[in-house]
């Protein structure tokens, strides 16, 4: 996640030295006071259609990389994220 980025925005997926990959996202918010973590979860619920409140930051609160916990169907929720253009 880059906060400050200019506007909320998934951008796509990238790749760690370890192999995973994981969503890069940039927001508009600033990092304080959980701006930025707010903007992120708002910007996905409304990428895959559920509501902020499903989901959860697990881990990462205070970094950029963060784990976060989406609810419902797995499958639903990865066919609306690639349909956003995000690919798999």
């Amino acid at each position: 996640m880059t906060p400050k980025g200019g506007r909320d925005t998934i951008i796509g997926q990238r790749e760690t030295g370890d192999g995973q990959r994981h969503l890069a996202i940039k927001v508009a918010a600033p990092p304080a006071d959980g701006a930025a973590n707010e903007s992120v979860r708002r910007l996905l619920a409304n990428a895959v259609g559920i509501g902020r409140s499903a989901v959860t930051i697990l881990s990462g609160e205070q970094a950029r990389e963060k784990r976060l916990k989406l609810a419902g169907d797995p499958v639903a929720l990865l066919a609306r994220l690639r349909a956003t253009g995000i690919d798999e």
